[in-house]
């Protein structure tokens, strides 16, 4: 009688993954409101995301943990401004 035995794995490894996005999004996102004195991340003007854009691809390493808080923040700034643009 052979015994099989069951390979290694992360039961729930997306769990994991979530709530480290999730911190460093917020990570992120209390950083960049306090710099700019801002209550939310729509209230950043072009200029201001700029600054935050020039910080993530010319200044942080591009294998930052951090790169997916910066990410996900820029990319609800540009939601937001799309659809700002919509109502107008």
């Amino acid at each position: 009688m052979s015994e099989e035995k069951e390979e290694y794995t992360f039961y729930r490894s997306h769990k994991v993954e979530d709530w480290i996005s999730s911190q460093m999004y917020d990570t992120v996102f209390e950083q960049i409101t306090e710099w700019f004195g801002v209550d939310e991340i729509g209230d950043l003007t072009e200029e201001q995301m700029d600054e935050v854009i020039h910080f993530r691809e010319n200044v942080l390493n591009e294998y930052s943990p951090l790169q997916w808080g910066y990410s996900d923040i820029i990319s609800q700034w540009e939601n937001d401004a799309w659809e700002k643009e919509q109502d107008d």
